[in-house]
C-alpha cells in the first residue's frame, strides 16, 4: 500500500445472513494508506492494515474472509460488545428493587451481553468523509427485553480513520428504562501479522488490577500491582511474564484481568496502554475515557477456527478492551454501569498506529 491524494471509504458485498440480509464490508482508508475494514454485522472490524518501520504493511487483527465464520464468534473477533461488556456473575443482578435474569453463555456467568449480543446483530451504517478523517457511523436500537436487558437502548458507534494512523471509537446511547451498559470494542491484535504475541513489549498505566474468582468474577479486591506480574507500568515482554507463578495467572490460563487506570486527567482521553512489537518496530498506543482496561492474551485460542491467515494459534493475539469493571451492576463500590433515562451514555476510545 502507498500514500494515496486523499481519503476514502469504499463498500462491497461480504456475504449473506441465514435469514436473507446482505453484510456489507467497508473499507476506510487515510492518506497515509493505511486500511481499517468494518462490517455492517456485529460493527466488526475485520482487517486493520498498518506499516512497520521499513513501510510495509501487515494486518495486525484476527478475523475471518468471510461471514459464515462471523455466525459463530465465540471469541468476539472484532466485533462491538453490549450491552455489557466482560462478566456477570450468575447473569444476575437487581436494579431499582427488581430482579433481572440474563443469559448464561459462559457458565456460570454471563458474558458479552449474551447470546446474540451486540456482536451477532446488523447495524444501519453510513459512512462520512472530510478531509482529515473517513469512517462510519453505526446505528441500532436494542428493544427492551433484548438478552433479559431491561429498557430500548439507541445506541451509535463510530469508528473514524484520520490522518495520523489512529482509529477513534466513539459510543453514545439513550435508554427509556434504567440497564446496565458497559460498551467496549473486542478485537484481538498481532503488530507482528504472524505467529504468537509472547514477543509483543506492553505497558499498562494501573496502579491497581481486580483479581478474580475461579470463575472470573471480579472478587471486589482493588489489589496492588506491586511485586506482581500485573506489574506493567514499565514496558514488560508478555512471554517473560504470563508464566511465572501466580494464582491469578492460573485461573485465568494467562492474562484475562481488568486493570484499574490511573487517571491523568478528569476529562478527555488518558494513555492507557502501549504495545511494542520489536521485529517490525510497529507500536499502538490505547487511550480512553474509560476506568479499567481487560488484558486478555488469548488463553484461549485453541487453532480450531481458520482465520483469514490460517488457524487462529493459541495466543496468537491480545485484546485491550477499555470498558468498566466487570461485574459492576453487583459491586456497588465499582464506577457506575447504570445509565438512566434522561442520561446520555458516551465516551471514547483511541488506539493509534506507530513504528520505531
Amino acid at each position: 500500500m502507498t500514500p494515496v491524494d486523499s481519503v476514502s471509504v469504499t463498500q462491497l458485498p461480504f456475504g449473506i445472513l441465514p435469514d436473507g440480509q446482505h453484510v456489507s464490508v467497508f473499507t476506510l482508508t487515510n492518506r497515509h494508506g493505511m486500511q481499517v475494514k468494518v462490517l455492517d454485522f456485529g460493527a466488526i472490524i475485520s482487517e486493520i492494515h498498518v506499516p512497520d518501520r521499513n513501510g510495509s504493511f501487515a494486518d495486525v487483527v484476527l478475523g475471518f474472509d468471510r461471514i459464515e465464520p462471523y455466525l459463530h464468534n465465540s471469541a468476539f473477533l472484532g466485533a462491538v460488545i453490549g450491552r455489557f461488556g466482560n462478566r456477570i456473575a450468575e447473569g444476575r443482578f437487581s436494579l431499582d428493587g427488581k430482579d433481572y435474569q440474563l443469559a448464561v453463555n459462559n457458565p456460570p456467568n454471563h458474558l458479552h451481553g449474551g447470546n446474540q449480543g451486540f456482536h451477532q446483530v446488523m447495524w444501519q451504517a453510513a459512512p462520512f468523509t472530510r478531509d482529515d478523517a473517513v469512517g462510519i457511523t453505526f446505528t441500532r436500537s436494542s428493544p427492551h427485553g433484548e438478552d433479559g436487558y431491561p429498557g430500548k437502548l439507541d445506541v451509535t458507534v463510530v469508528y473514524e480513520l484520520d490522518n495520523d494512523n489512529a482509529l477513534h471509537l466513539r459510543y453514545h446511547a439513550v435508554t427509556d428504562q434504567a440497564t446496565p451498559i458497559n460498551l467496549t470494542n473486542h478485537s484481538y491484535f498481532n503488530l507482528a501479522g504472524q505467529g504468537d504475541i509472547l514477543g509483543h513489549e506492553l505497558s499498562i498505566d494501573a496502579d491497581r488490577y481486580l483479581p478474580v474468582d475461579a470463575g472470573s468474577i471480579p472478587t471486589g479486591e482493588l489489589a496492588d500491582v506491586s511485586g506482581t506480574p500485573f506489574d506493567l507500568r514499565q514496558s514488560t515482554v508478555i512471554g517473560s511474564s504470563i508464566a511465572l507463578p501466580h494464582e491469578q495467572l492460573r485461573i485465568g490460563r494467562g492474562y484475562d484481568h481488568n486493570f484499574v487506570l490511573n487517571k491523568q486527567a478528569d476529562h478527555g482521553l488518558n494513555l492507557a496502554a502501549t504495545v511494542r512489537e520489536p521485529q517490525s518496530g510497529r507500536v499502538m498506543q490505547a487511550y480512553t475515557q474509560e476506568p479499567g482496561i481487560q488484558f486478555y492474551s488469548g488463553n484461549f485460542l485453541d487453532g480450531s477456527q481458520q482465520g483469514k491467515q490460517g488457524a487462529i494459534c493459541y495466543r496468537g493475539a491480545l485484546c485491550l478492551e477499555t470498558q468498566h469493571f466487570p461485574d459492576s451492576p453487583n459491586q456497588s463500590h465499582f464506577p457506575n454501569t447504570i445509565l438512566r433515562p434522561g442520561q446520555v451514555y458516551q465516551t471514547q476510545t483511541v488506539y493509534r498506529f506507530s513504528a520505531e
